[in-house]
């Protein structure tokens, strides 16, 4: 540096920030061994904010606008230097410029799978990711709170701060709607604005931030589980089968037909031919050829029945094993019995269901002839 360029830049004449960035958020004015002069012109552009630091403590913040500092503009500055009668000669300080236009295209992700219990499919794994926007509004907090005595401070410098408030906040707004993973692509709007909200109320108080646009731009399932749904989805448009299935064969036979290729060809649509053919059949009832034959129905379930004996259940009898103890005595109309679905005990002879069983004992043998 010359010496007309040094003692030029003794006195700092102009103050202003031309921002050729797009994610610088605080810039700190540079000066070197340089005093701002008193009548100094301040240039706050539109979507800035200017403040001055006297010795490490936050003075006075200028909206955009043109200003020639003064003590009248400069209150708290002129209290903390301790200028009880106005300034006239040069004086220090530190200028920081913050912007306060949106940052956009900024992304959020969830690093890792969230674990959610799904009323549907049970313990599942999601993962989700979207776009924000940020914005300083209050200059205090922020500098206070992340910039501290950076020259410059960068979106970047605190992407990883608000994706971890992000990501925690959409966990606990998933955990608490209980909606299905099938439903959720319909509720991206409305989680969208309660994760704005969400966001807001924890950004806005402790760093002086606002986050006028959020975004859930896709939930996703892991990739195994979309290929299972994808099937099953396949399935429940196939619908029938069965019908599906002769769809097919009969579309097979129609392109080997238009394609002979020989023998080979001759014989595929012959054997297909032959297999719609036993399927056809077998859909109008009539057994497919070299199908083995039906089975017979199994036998009617027997009752089993209980018989009370001196006050003791004894069973169970089937109606065969009653009918032979009818004919030895041992059962008689007069005898309790229970079977499963009556309400209580009754006599033998008034249950209908063991009409046959008395019906089928032979009578008593005749008297012997003298």
């Amino acid at each position: 540096m010359g010496l007309f360029d040094k003692l030029r830049n003794e006195l700092v004449d102009i103050i202003e920030w031309i921002d050729d960035s797009q994610h610088t958020m605080v810039w700190r004015f540079p000066r070197y061994q340089n005093e701002i002069k008193n009548g100094a012109q301040l240039i706050v552009r539109p979507g800035q904010s200017a403040a001055f630091v006297h010795r490490g403590e936050l003075a006075d913040v200028f909206e955009p606008g043109h200003y020639t500092l003064r003590t009248d503009n400069l209150p708290l500055l002129s209290t903390l230097a301790g200028w009880k009668h106005g300034f006239n000669s040069p004086f220090k300080a530190e200028v920081y410029f913050v912007s306060t236009k949106q940052l956009t295209d900024l992304k959020w992700g969830t690093p890792n799978p969230i674990m959610l219990r799904d009323p549907e499919f049970g313990p599942i794994r999601l993962r989700a990711f979207g776009t924000y926007a940020i914005r300083a509004v209050d200059p205090k907090a922020l500098l206070t709170e992340l910039v501290g005595t950076d020259s410059s401070f960068d979106a970047d410098e605190i992407t990883e701060l608000l994706r971890s408030i992000i990501i925690s906040a959409f966990t606990d707004m998933l955990g608490e709607s209980n909606i299905a993973a099938l439903d959720l692509a319909s509720k991206y709007r409305e989680f969208s604005d309660q994760l704005r909200k969400a966001v807001c109320e924890r950004v806005d108080d402790e760093y002086g931030l606002d986050v006028p646009m959020l975004n859930i731009v896709n939930i996703s399932l892991p990739e195994n589980v979309e290929k299972a749904l994808d099937t099953r989805t396949s399935m429940g448009v196939i619908g029938d089968m069965g019908k599906y299935q002769q769809y097919q064969m009969g579309t097979a036979i129609a392109a080997a037909a238009d394609n002979p290729g020989g023998g080979a060809a001759d014989g595929m649509g012959l054997g297909m031919g032959f297999a719609m053919a036993n399927r056809m059949a077998g859909g109008f009832g009539q057994p497919a050829a070299g199908a083995a034959p039906a089975a017979a129905p199994p036998p009617p379930p027997q009752s089993a029945w209980h018989v009370a004996v001196n006050g003791q259940t004894t069973g169970p009898f089937t109606d065969q094993q009653l009918s032979s103890m009818v004919a030895q005595g041992q059962f008689t109309a007069n005898s309790m019995v229970w079977s499963a679905g009556m309400s209580g005990w009754s006599q033998a002879g008034q249950v209908g269901q063991l009409a046959n069983v008395f019906a089928s004992s032979p009578p008593p043998p005749p008297p012997p002839i003298p």
